[in-house]
């Protein structure tokens, strides 16, 4: 399986907004690639490219080492020859038509010699999907979650050479949200194609993506296997972007080679670091550390090196129990337990493994 795709793709301004290229280079040999981004990157217009609903202006793509689309040649596969399976937003259901119906009409398109199993196959994906019990109702008649399985299996019938989801599990809810998760990863399974899924949330994307592109205003910022990504962003502004990471200002104090180690000052304080080859002591830099690495400790807690003396300014409710917010900006999340604990407390200290640090100096 492979994805090797270069599209430049410019659209010019609308009403009240600036022109906008598309310029990346995507290539992935994952099971799932995510593309993530906020609004306005350039996310879904990729995918219309690779599924041949929008026409690049420059570029190839090559899926499976098949031609889909080459600007210098003037090939460019019509979506229907593309054999690519495309979830929309909107699941994109025939709504005058029940979940059978909807499968058979996508089954219309295999080609002769398969239609003789378009029967077999069509009923494998309703028991594969759990849809007996909804087989014979109609999308207005089905939760966002039943729509989801259906959208999938009825693309699955024709057996597509690339899957295309975009933002599939929008305005579903955390439970329908894991259900997806593991019906696509059922999907991933049993379909010997590449993914490509569009998605502006983080947990979605580490949910999920074995590669992942970083997108902004049409420009692919950083690009590699998900845990790669996500624990050597390229840059501050990506570390920012990924939502995970508190970025303050840090200065080496001291590198030990042997040790592999470096001593780092932080607001005045020492703590300890990640060896830097190539660093020299004196030079300054960001400290990109991964929040959920990090915890929480009284202030009376006896001191190490591995941890930040930080008064606590305000608190929230989150997802994950409270959001707590340190001087400086820093931020952490810790239980409703773990808060009442501490509430009150003058000073906190947070402890950093060395694990969780990552130096950018630009």
């Amino acid at each position: 399986m492979g994805i090797d795709a270069r599209l430049v793709k410019r659209l010019p301004p609308a009403a009240g907004e600036d022109a906008f290229e598309l310029n990346i280079h995507l290539k992935s040999d994952a099971a799932i690639t995510v593309l993530l981004g906020s609004s306005g990157a350039g996310k879904t217009l990729t995918l219309n490219c690779l599924g041949g609903f929008a026409r690049a202006d420059e570029g190839r793509i090559l899926i499976d080492d098949q031609l889909y689309f080459d600007a210098a040649t003037h090939v460019h596969l019509p979506p229907r020859k593309r054999r690519c399976g495309y979830i929309f937003q909107d699941h994109a259901l025939f709504p005058h038509m029940t979940v059978r119906d909807n499968l058979r009409f996508a089954a219309a398109s295999l080609r002769r010699s398969q239609r003789l199993q378009r029967h077999r196959r069509i009923q494998e994906l309703i028991d594969a999907f759990e849809l007996g019990e909804l087989a014979g109702r109609k999308p207005a008649q089905l939760s966002g979650g039943q729509k989801q399985r259906a959208a999938l299996a009825r693309t699955l019938v024709s057996e597509p050479r690339l899957l295309l989801l975009d933002e599939p599990t929008r305005g579903l809810d955390a439970r329908l949200r894991q259900s997806f998760y593991e019906v696509l990863r059922k999907t991933r399974e049993r379909l010997q194609a590449p993914i490509v899924l569009v998605t502006h949330d983080v947990d979605e994307c580490l949910e999920l993506a074995g590669y992942v592109c970083l997108m902004e205003a049409g420009r692919v910022i950083q690009a590699g296997p998900c845990d790669q990504v996500f624990a050597q962003p390229a840059s501050v502004e990506v570390a920012r972007s990924l939502g995970i990471y508190n970025v303050i200002p840090a200065e080496i104090a001291a590198l030990d080679p042997g040790r592999k180690t470096s001593r780092l000052n932080v607001f005045g304080q020492d703590l300890n670091g990640p060896y830097l080859p190539g660093h020299f002591i004196g030079d300054r830099g960001q400290l990109c550390i991964r929040r959920p690495e990090t915890k929480v400790l009284p202030g009376d807690t006896p001191p190490t090196h591995s941890q930040l003396v930080l008064k606590p300014v305000s608190a929230t409710p989150s997802a994950r129990g409270m959001r707590l917010t340190l001087e400086h900006g820093v931020i952490t999340e810790l239980s409703r337990t773990e808060y009442d604990e501490l509430r009150g407390s003058e000073y906190l200290k947070l402890e950093i493994p060395v694990e969780a640090i990552y130096f950018l100096d630009k």
